[in-house]
């Protein structure tokens, strides 16, 4: 008799383990535009986001990373061309998004060229267009419209969203980083307050890490590419990889953090 509870416990310890095993890790989605993913994120013509670089300060072994971000995006068209949904069908409960959009906001909003930007604000605004790019009928949002959706999207799920102002680019006004501190990163900061979702100041964390450590001039070669003042290099990417990391852990009661190494 003793012989079989052994054996039945140990079959019961087994299954347990197995359950234990086959518990799915959860996601980390990275929604964005080329200064979070720029190409396929390998580094083509030396330039990276910071959601290649990332997964570094990451336990992998217990959370996945999916970096969607896309270069050449806004909030908008991440949106309209169906790169969200695929997101959502997959998002869970206990999943988490980070989001950064803002640098192609600030576009037209229709033209024969890229047709990205948003109405700029929060509002409740709208702009119905014939879209000349993709020849589609198009009612056009504000940039909190946007990211409020992604919120809210996410949260519906049972997921935590994050949002992120944009990163700052290498323009110097006065002898300091110049800020979007009355625009995208002011945009962002109120999405996430009104919906509920943490936020992370990168915008001015990133500057004051330029303006503290570097010059306009040596920043050139040190965290961006020679291509221009928005994209980063290797190093570039890492800096702003490494202040995601410290926002992240600033956070009080994002469990995210308990996932980094």
């Amino acid at each position: 008799m003793k012989k079989i509870q052994l054996y039945l416990t140990l079959i019961a310890l087994v299954a347990s383990m197995a359950c234990i095993f086959k518990k799915e890790r959860p996601t980390l989605y990275i929604i964005g535009d080329s200064t979070v993913k720029n190409g396929s994120g390998l580094g083509r013509d030396g330039m990276f986001g910071w959601g290649s670089v990332i997964p570094d300060y990451f336990d992998t072994t217990r959370i996945r990373i999916e970096n969607h971000a896309i270069g050449g995006r806004s909030s908008r068209t991440f949106l309209t061309e169906g790169r969200w949904d695929k997101i959502m069908a997959k998002l869970k409960k206990g999943d988490y998004v980070i989001m950064q959009f803002g640098h192609n906001d600030a576009g037209a909003v229709n033209d024969t060229s890229r047709a990205r930007g948003t109405i700029r604000g929060i509002g409740d605004e709208t702009e119905e267009i014939d879209n000349m790019l993709t020849k589609k009928h198009e009612i056009v949002h504000t940039y909190g419209w946007y990211i409020k959706k992604y919120i809210t999207d996410t949260k519906s799920k049972g997921a935590t969203a994050i949002v992120c102002s944009p990163v700052p680019r290498n323009v110097w006004k006065n002898g300091k980083t110049e800020q979007s501190t009355n625009s995208y990163t002011k945009w962002a900061a109120e999405c996430a307050s009104l919906e509920g979702a943490d936020f992370i100041n990168l915008n001015e964390r990133v500057a004051l890490k330029y303006d503290a450590n570097w010059t306009e001039e040596k920043l050139k070669t040190a965290y961006f590419t020679p291509k221009d003042h928005t994209h980063t290099n290797y190093e570039g990417a890492k800096v702003n990889a490494e202040t995601v990391v410290e926002g992240l852990k600033d956070l009080k009661k994002n469990k995210l953090k308990k996932f980094l190494k």
